[in-house]
């Protein structure tokens, strides 16, 4: 579910980042002022440098909001939810950064769609994860 709506919000212009985290906005039914995606922008293209892939750092924005009430300090699952979205992360793509993803999932043609659909998938993952050993009082 969640690949399908972050492949509407790519394929409306947004960059891999904001499109994760708009995504996650409305699949989650999260609450927050679309406005706010703008703050994702420069994350996108790995920092605009082909560091750390935009889809992590909009999945990461994803886990905040779903999960933190008021700020990370106050959160003590934070890390570890933070830390299962980096492997979910690196098992499904290969790599956490967007100098080593592009090479192999972009294309002139469709640009970093394979990889917002990997990111996606990766952060769905997670938040499966997340919830099943909740309810199994596992983390």
């Amino acid at each position: 579910m969640l690949e399908t709506i972050a492949e509407k919000y790519y394929q409306q212009g947004y960059n891999c980042a904001e499109t994760i985290l708009m995504a996650g906005i409305e699949a989650y039914h999260l609450d927050v002022d679309i406005n706010s995606v703008r703050m994702m922008s420069a994350f996108g293209g790995g920092l605009q440098c082909g560091d750390l892939c935009g889809c992590l750092s909009g999945a990461a924005a994803v886990l905040g909001l779903k999960y933190v009430d008021t700020k990370a300090h106050d959160f003590a699952q934070l890390r570890p939810y933070t830390q299962l979205l980096m492997k979910e992360f690196e098992k499904v793509l290969g790599a956490r950064k967007c100098v080593d993803i592009k090479p192999r999932l972009y294309s002139k043609e469709i640009r970093c769609l394979n990889t917002v659909r990997a990111g996606a998938i990766a952060l769905e993952n997670t938040i499966h994860q997340i919830e099943n050993k909740t309810s199994h009082h596992q983390l």
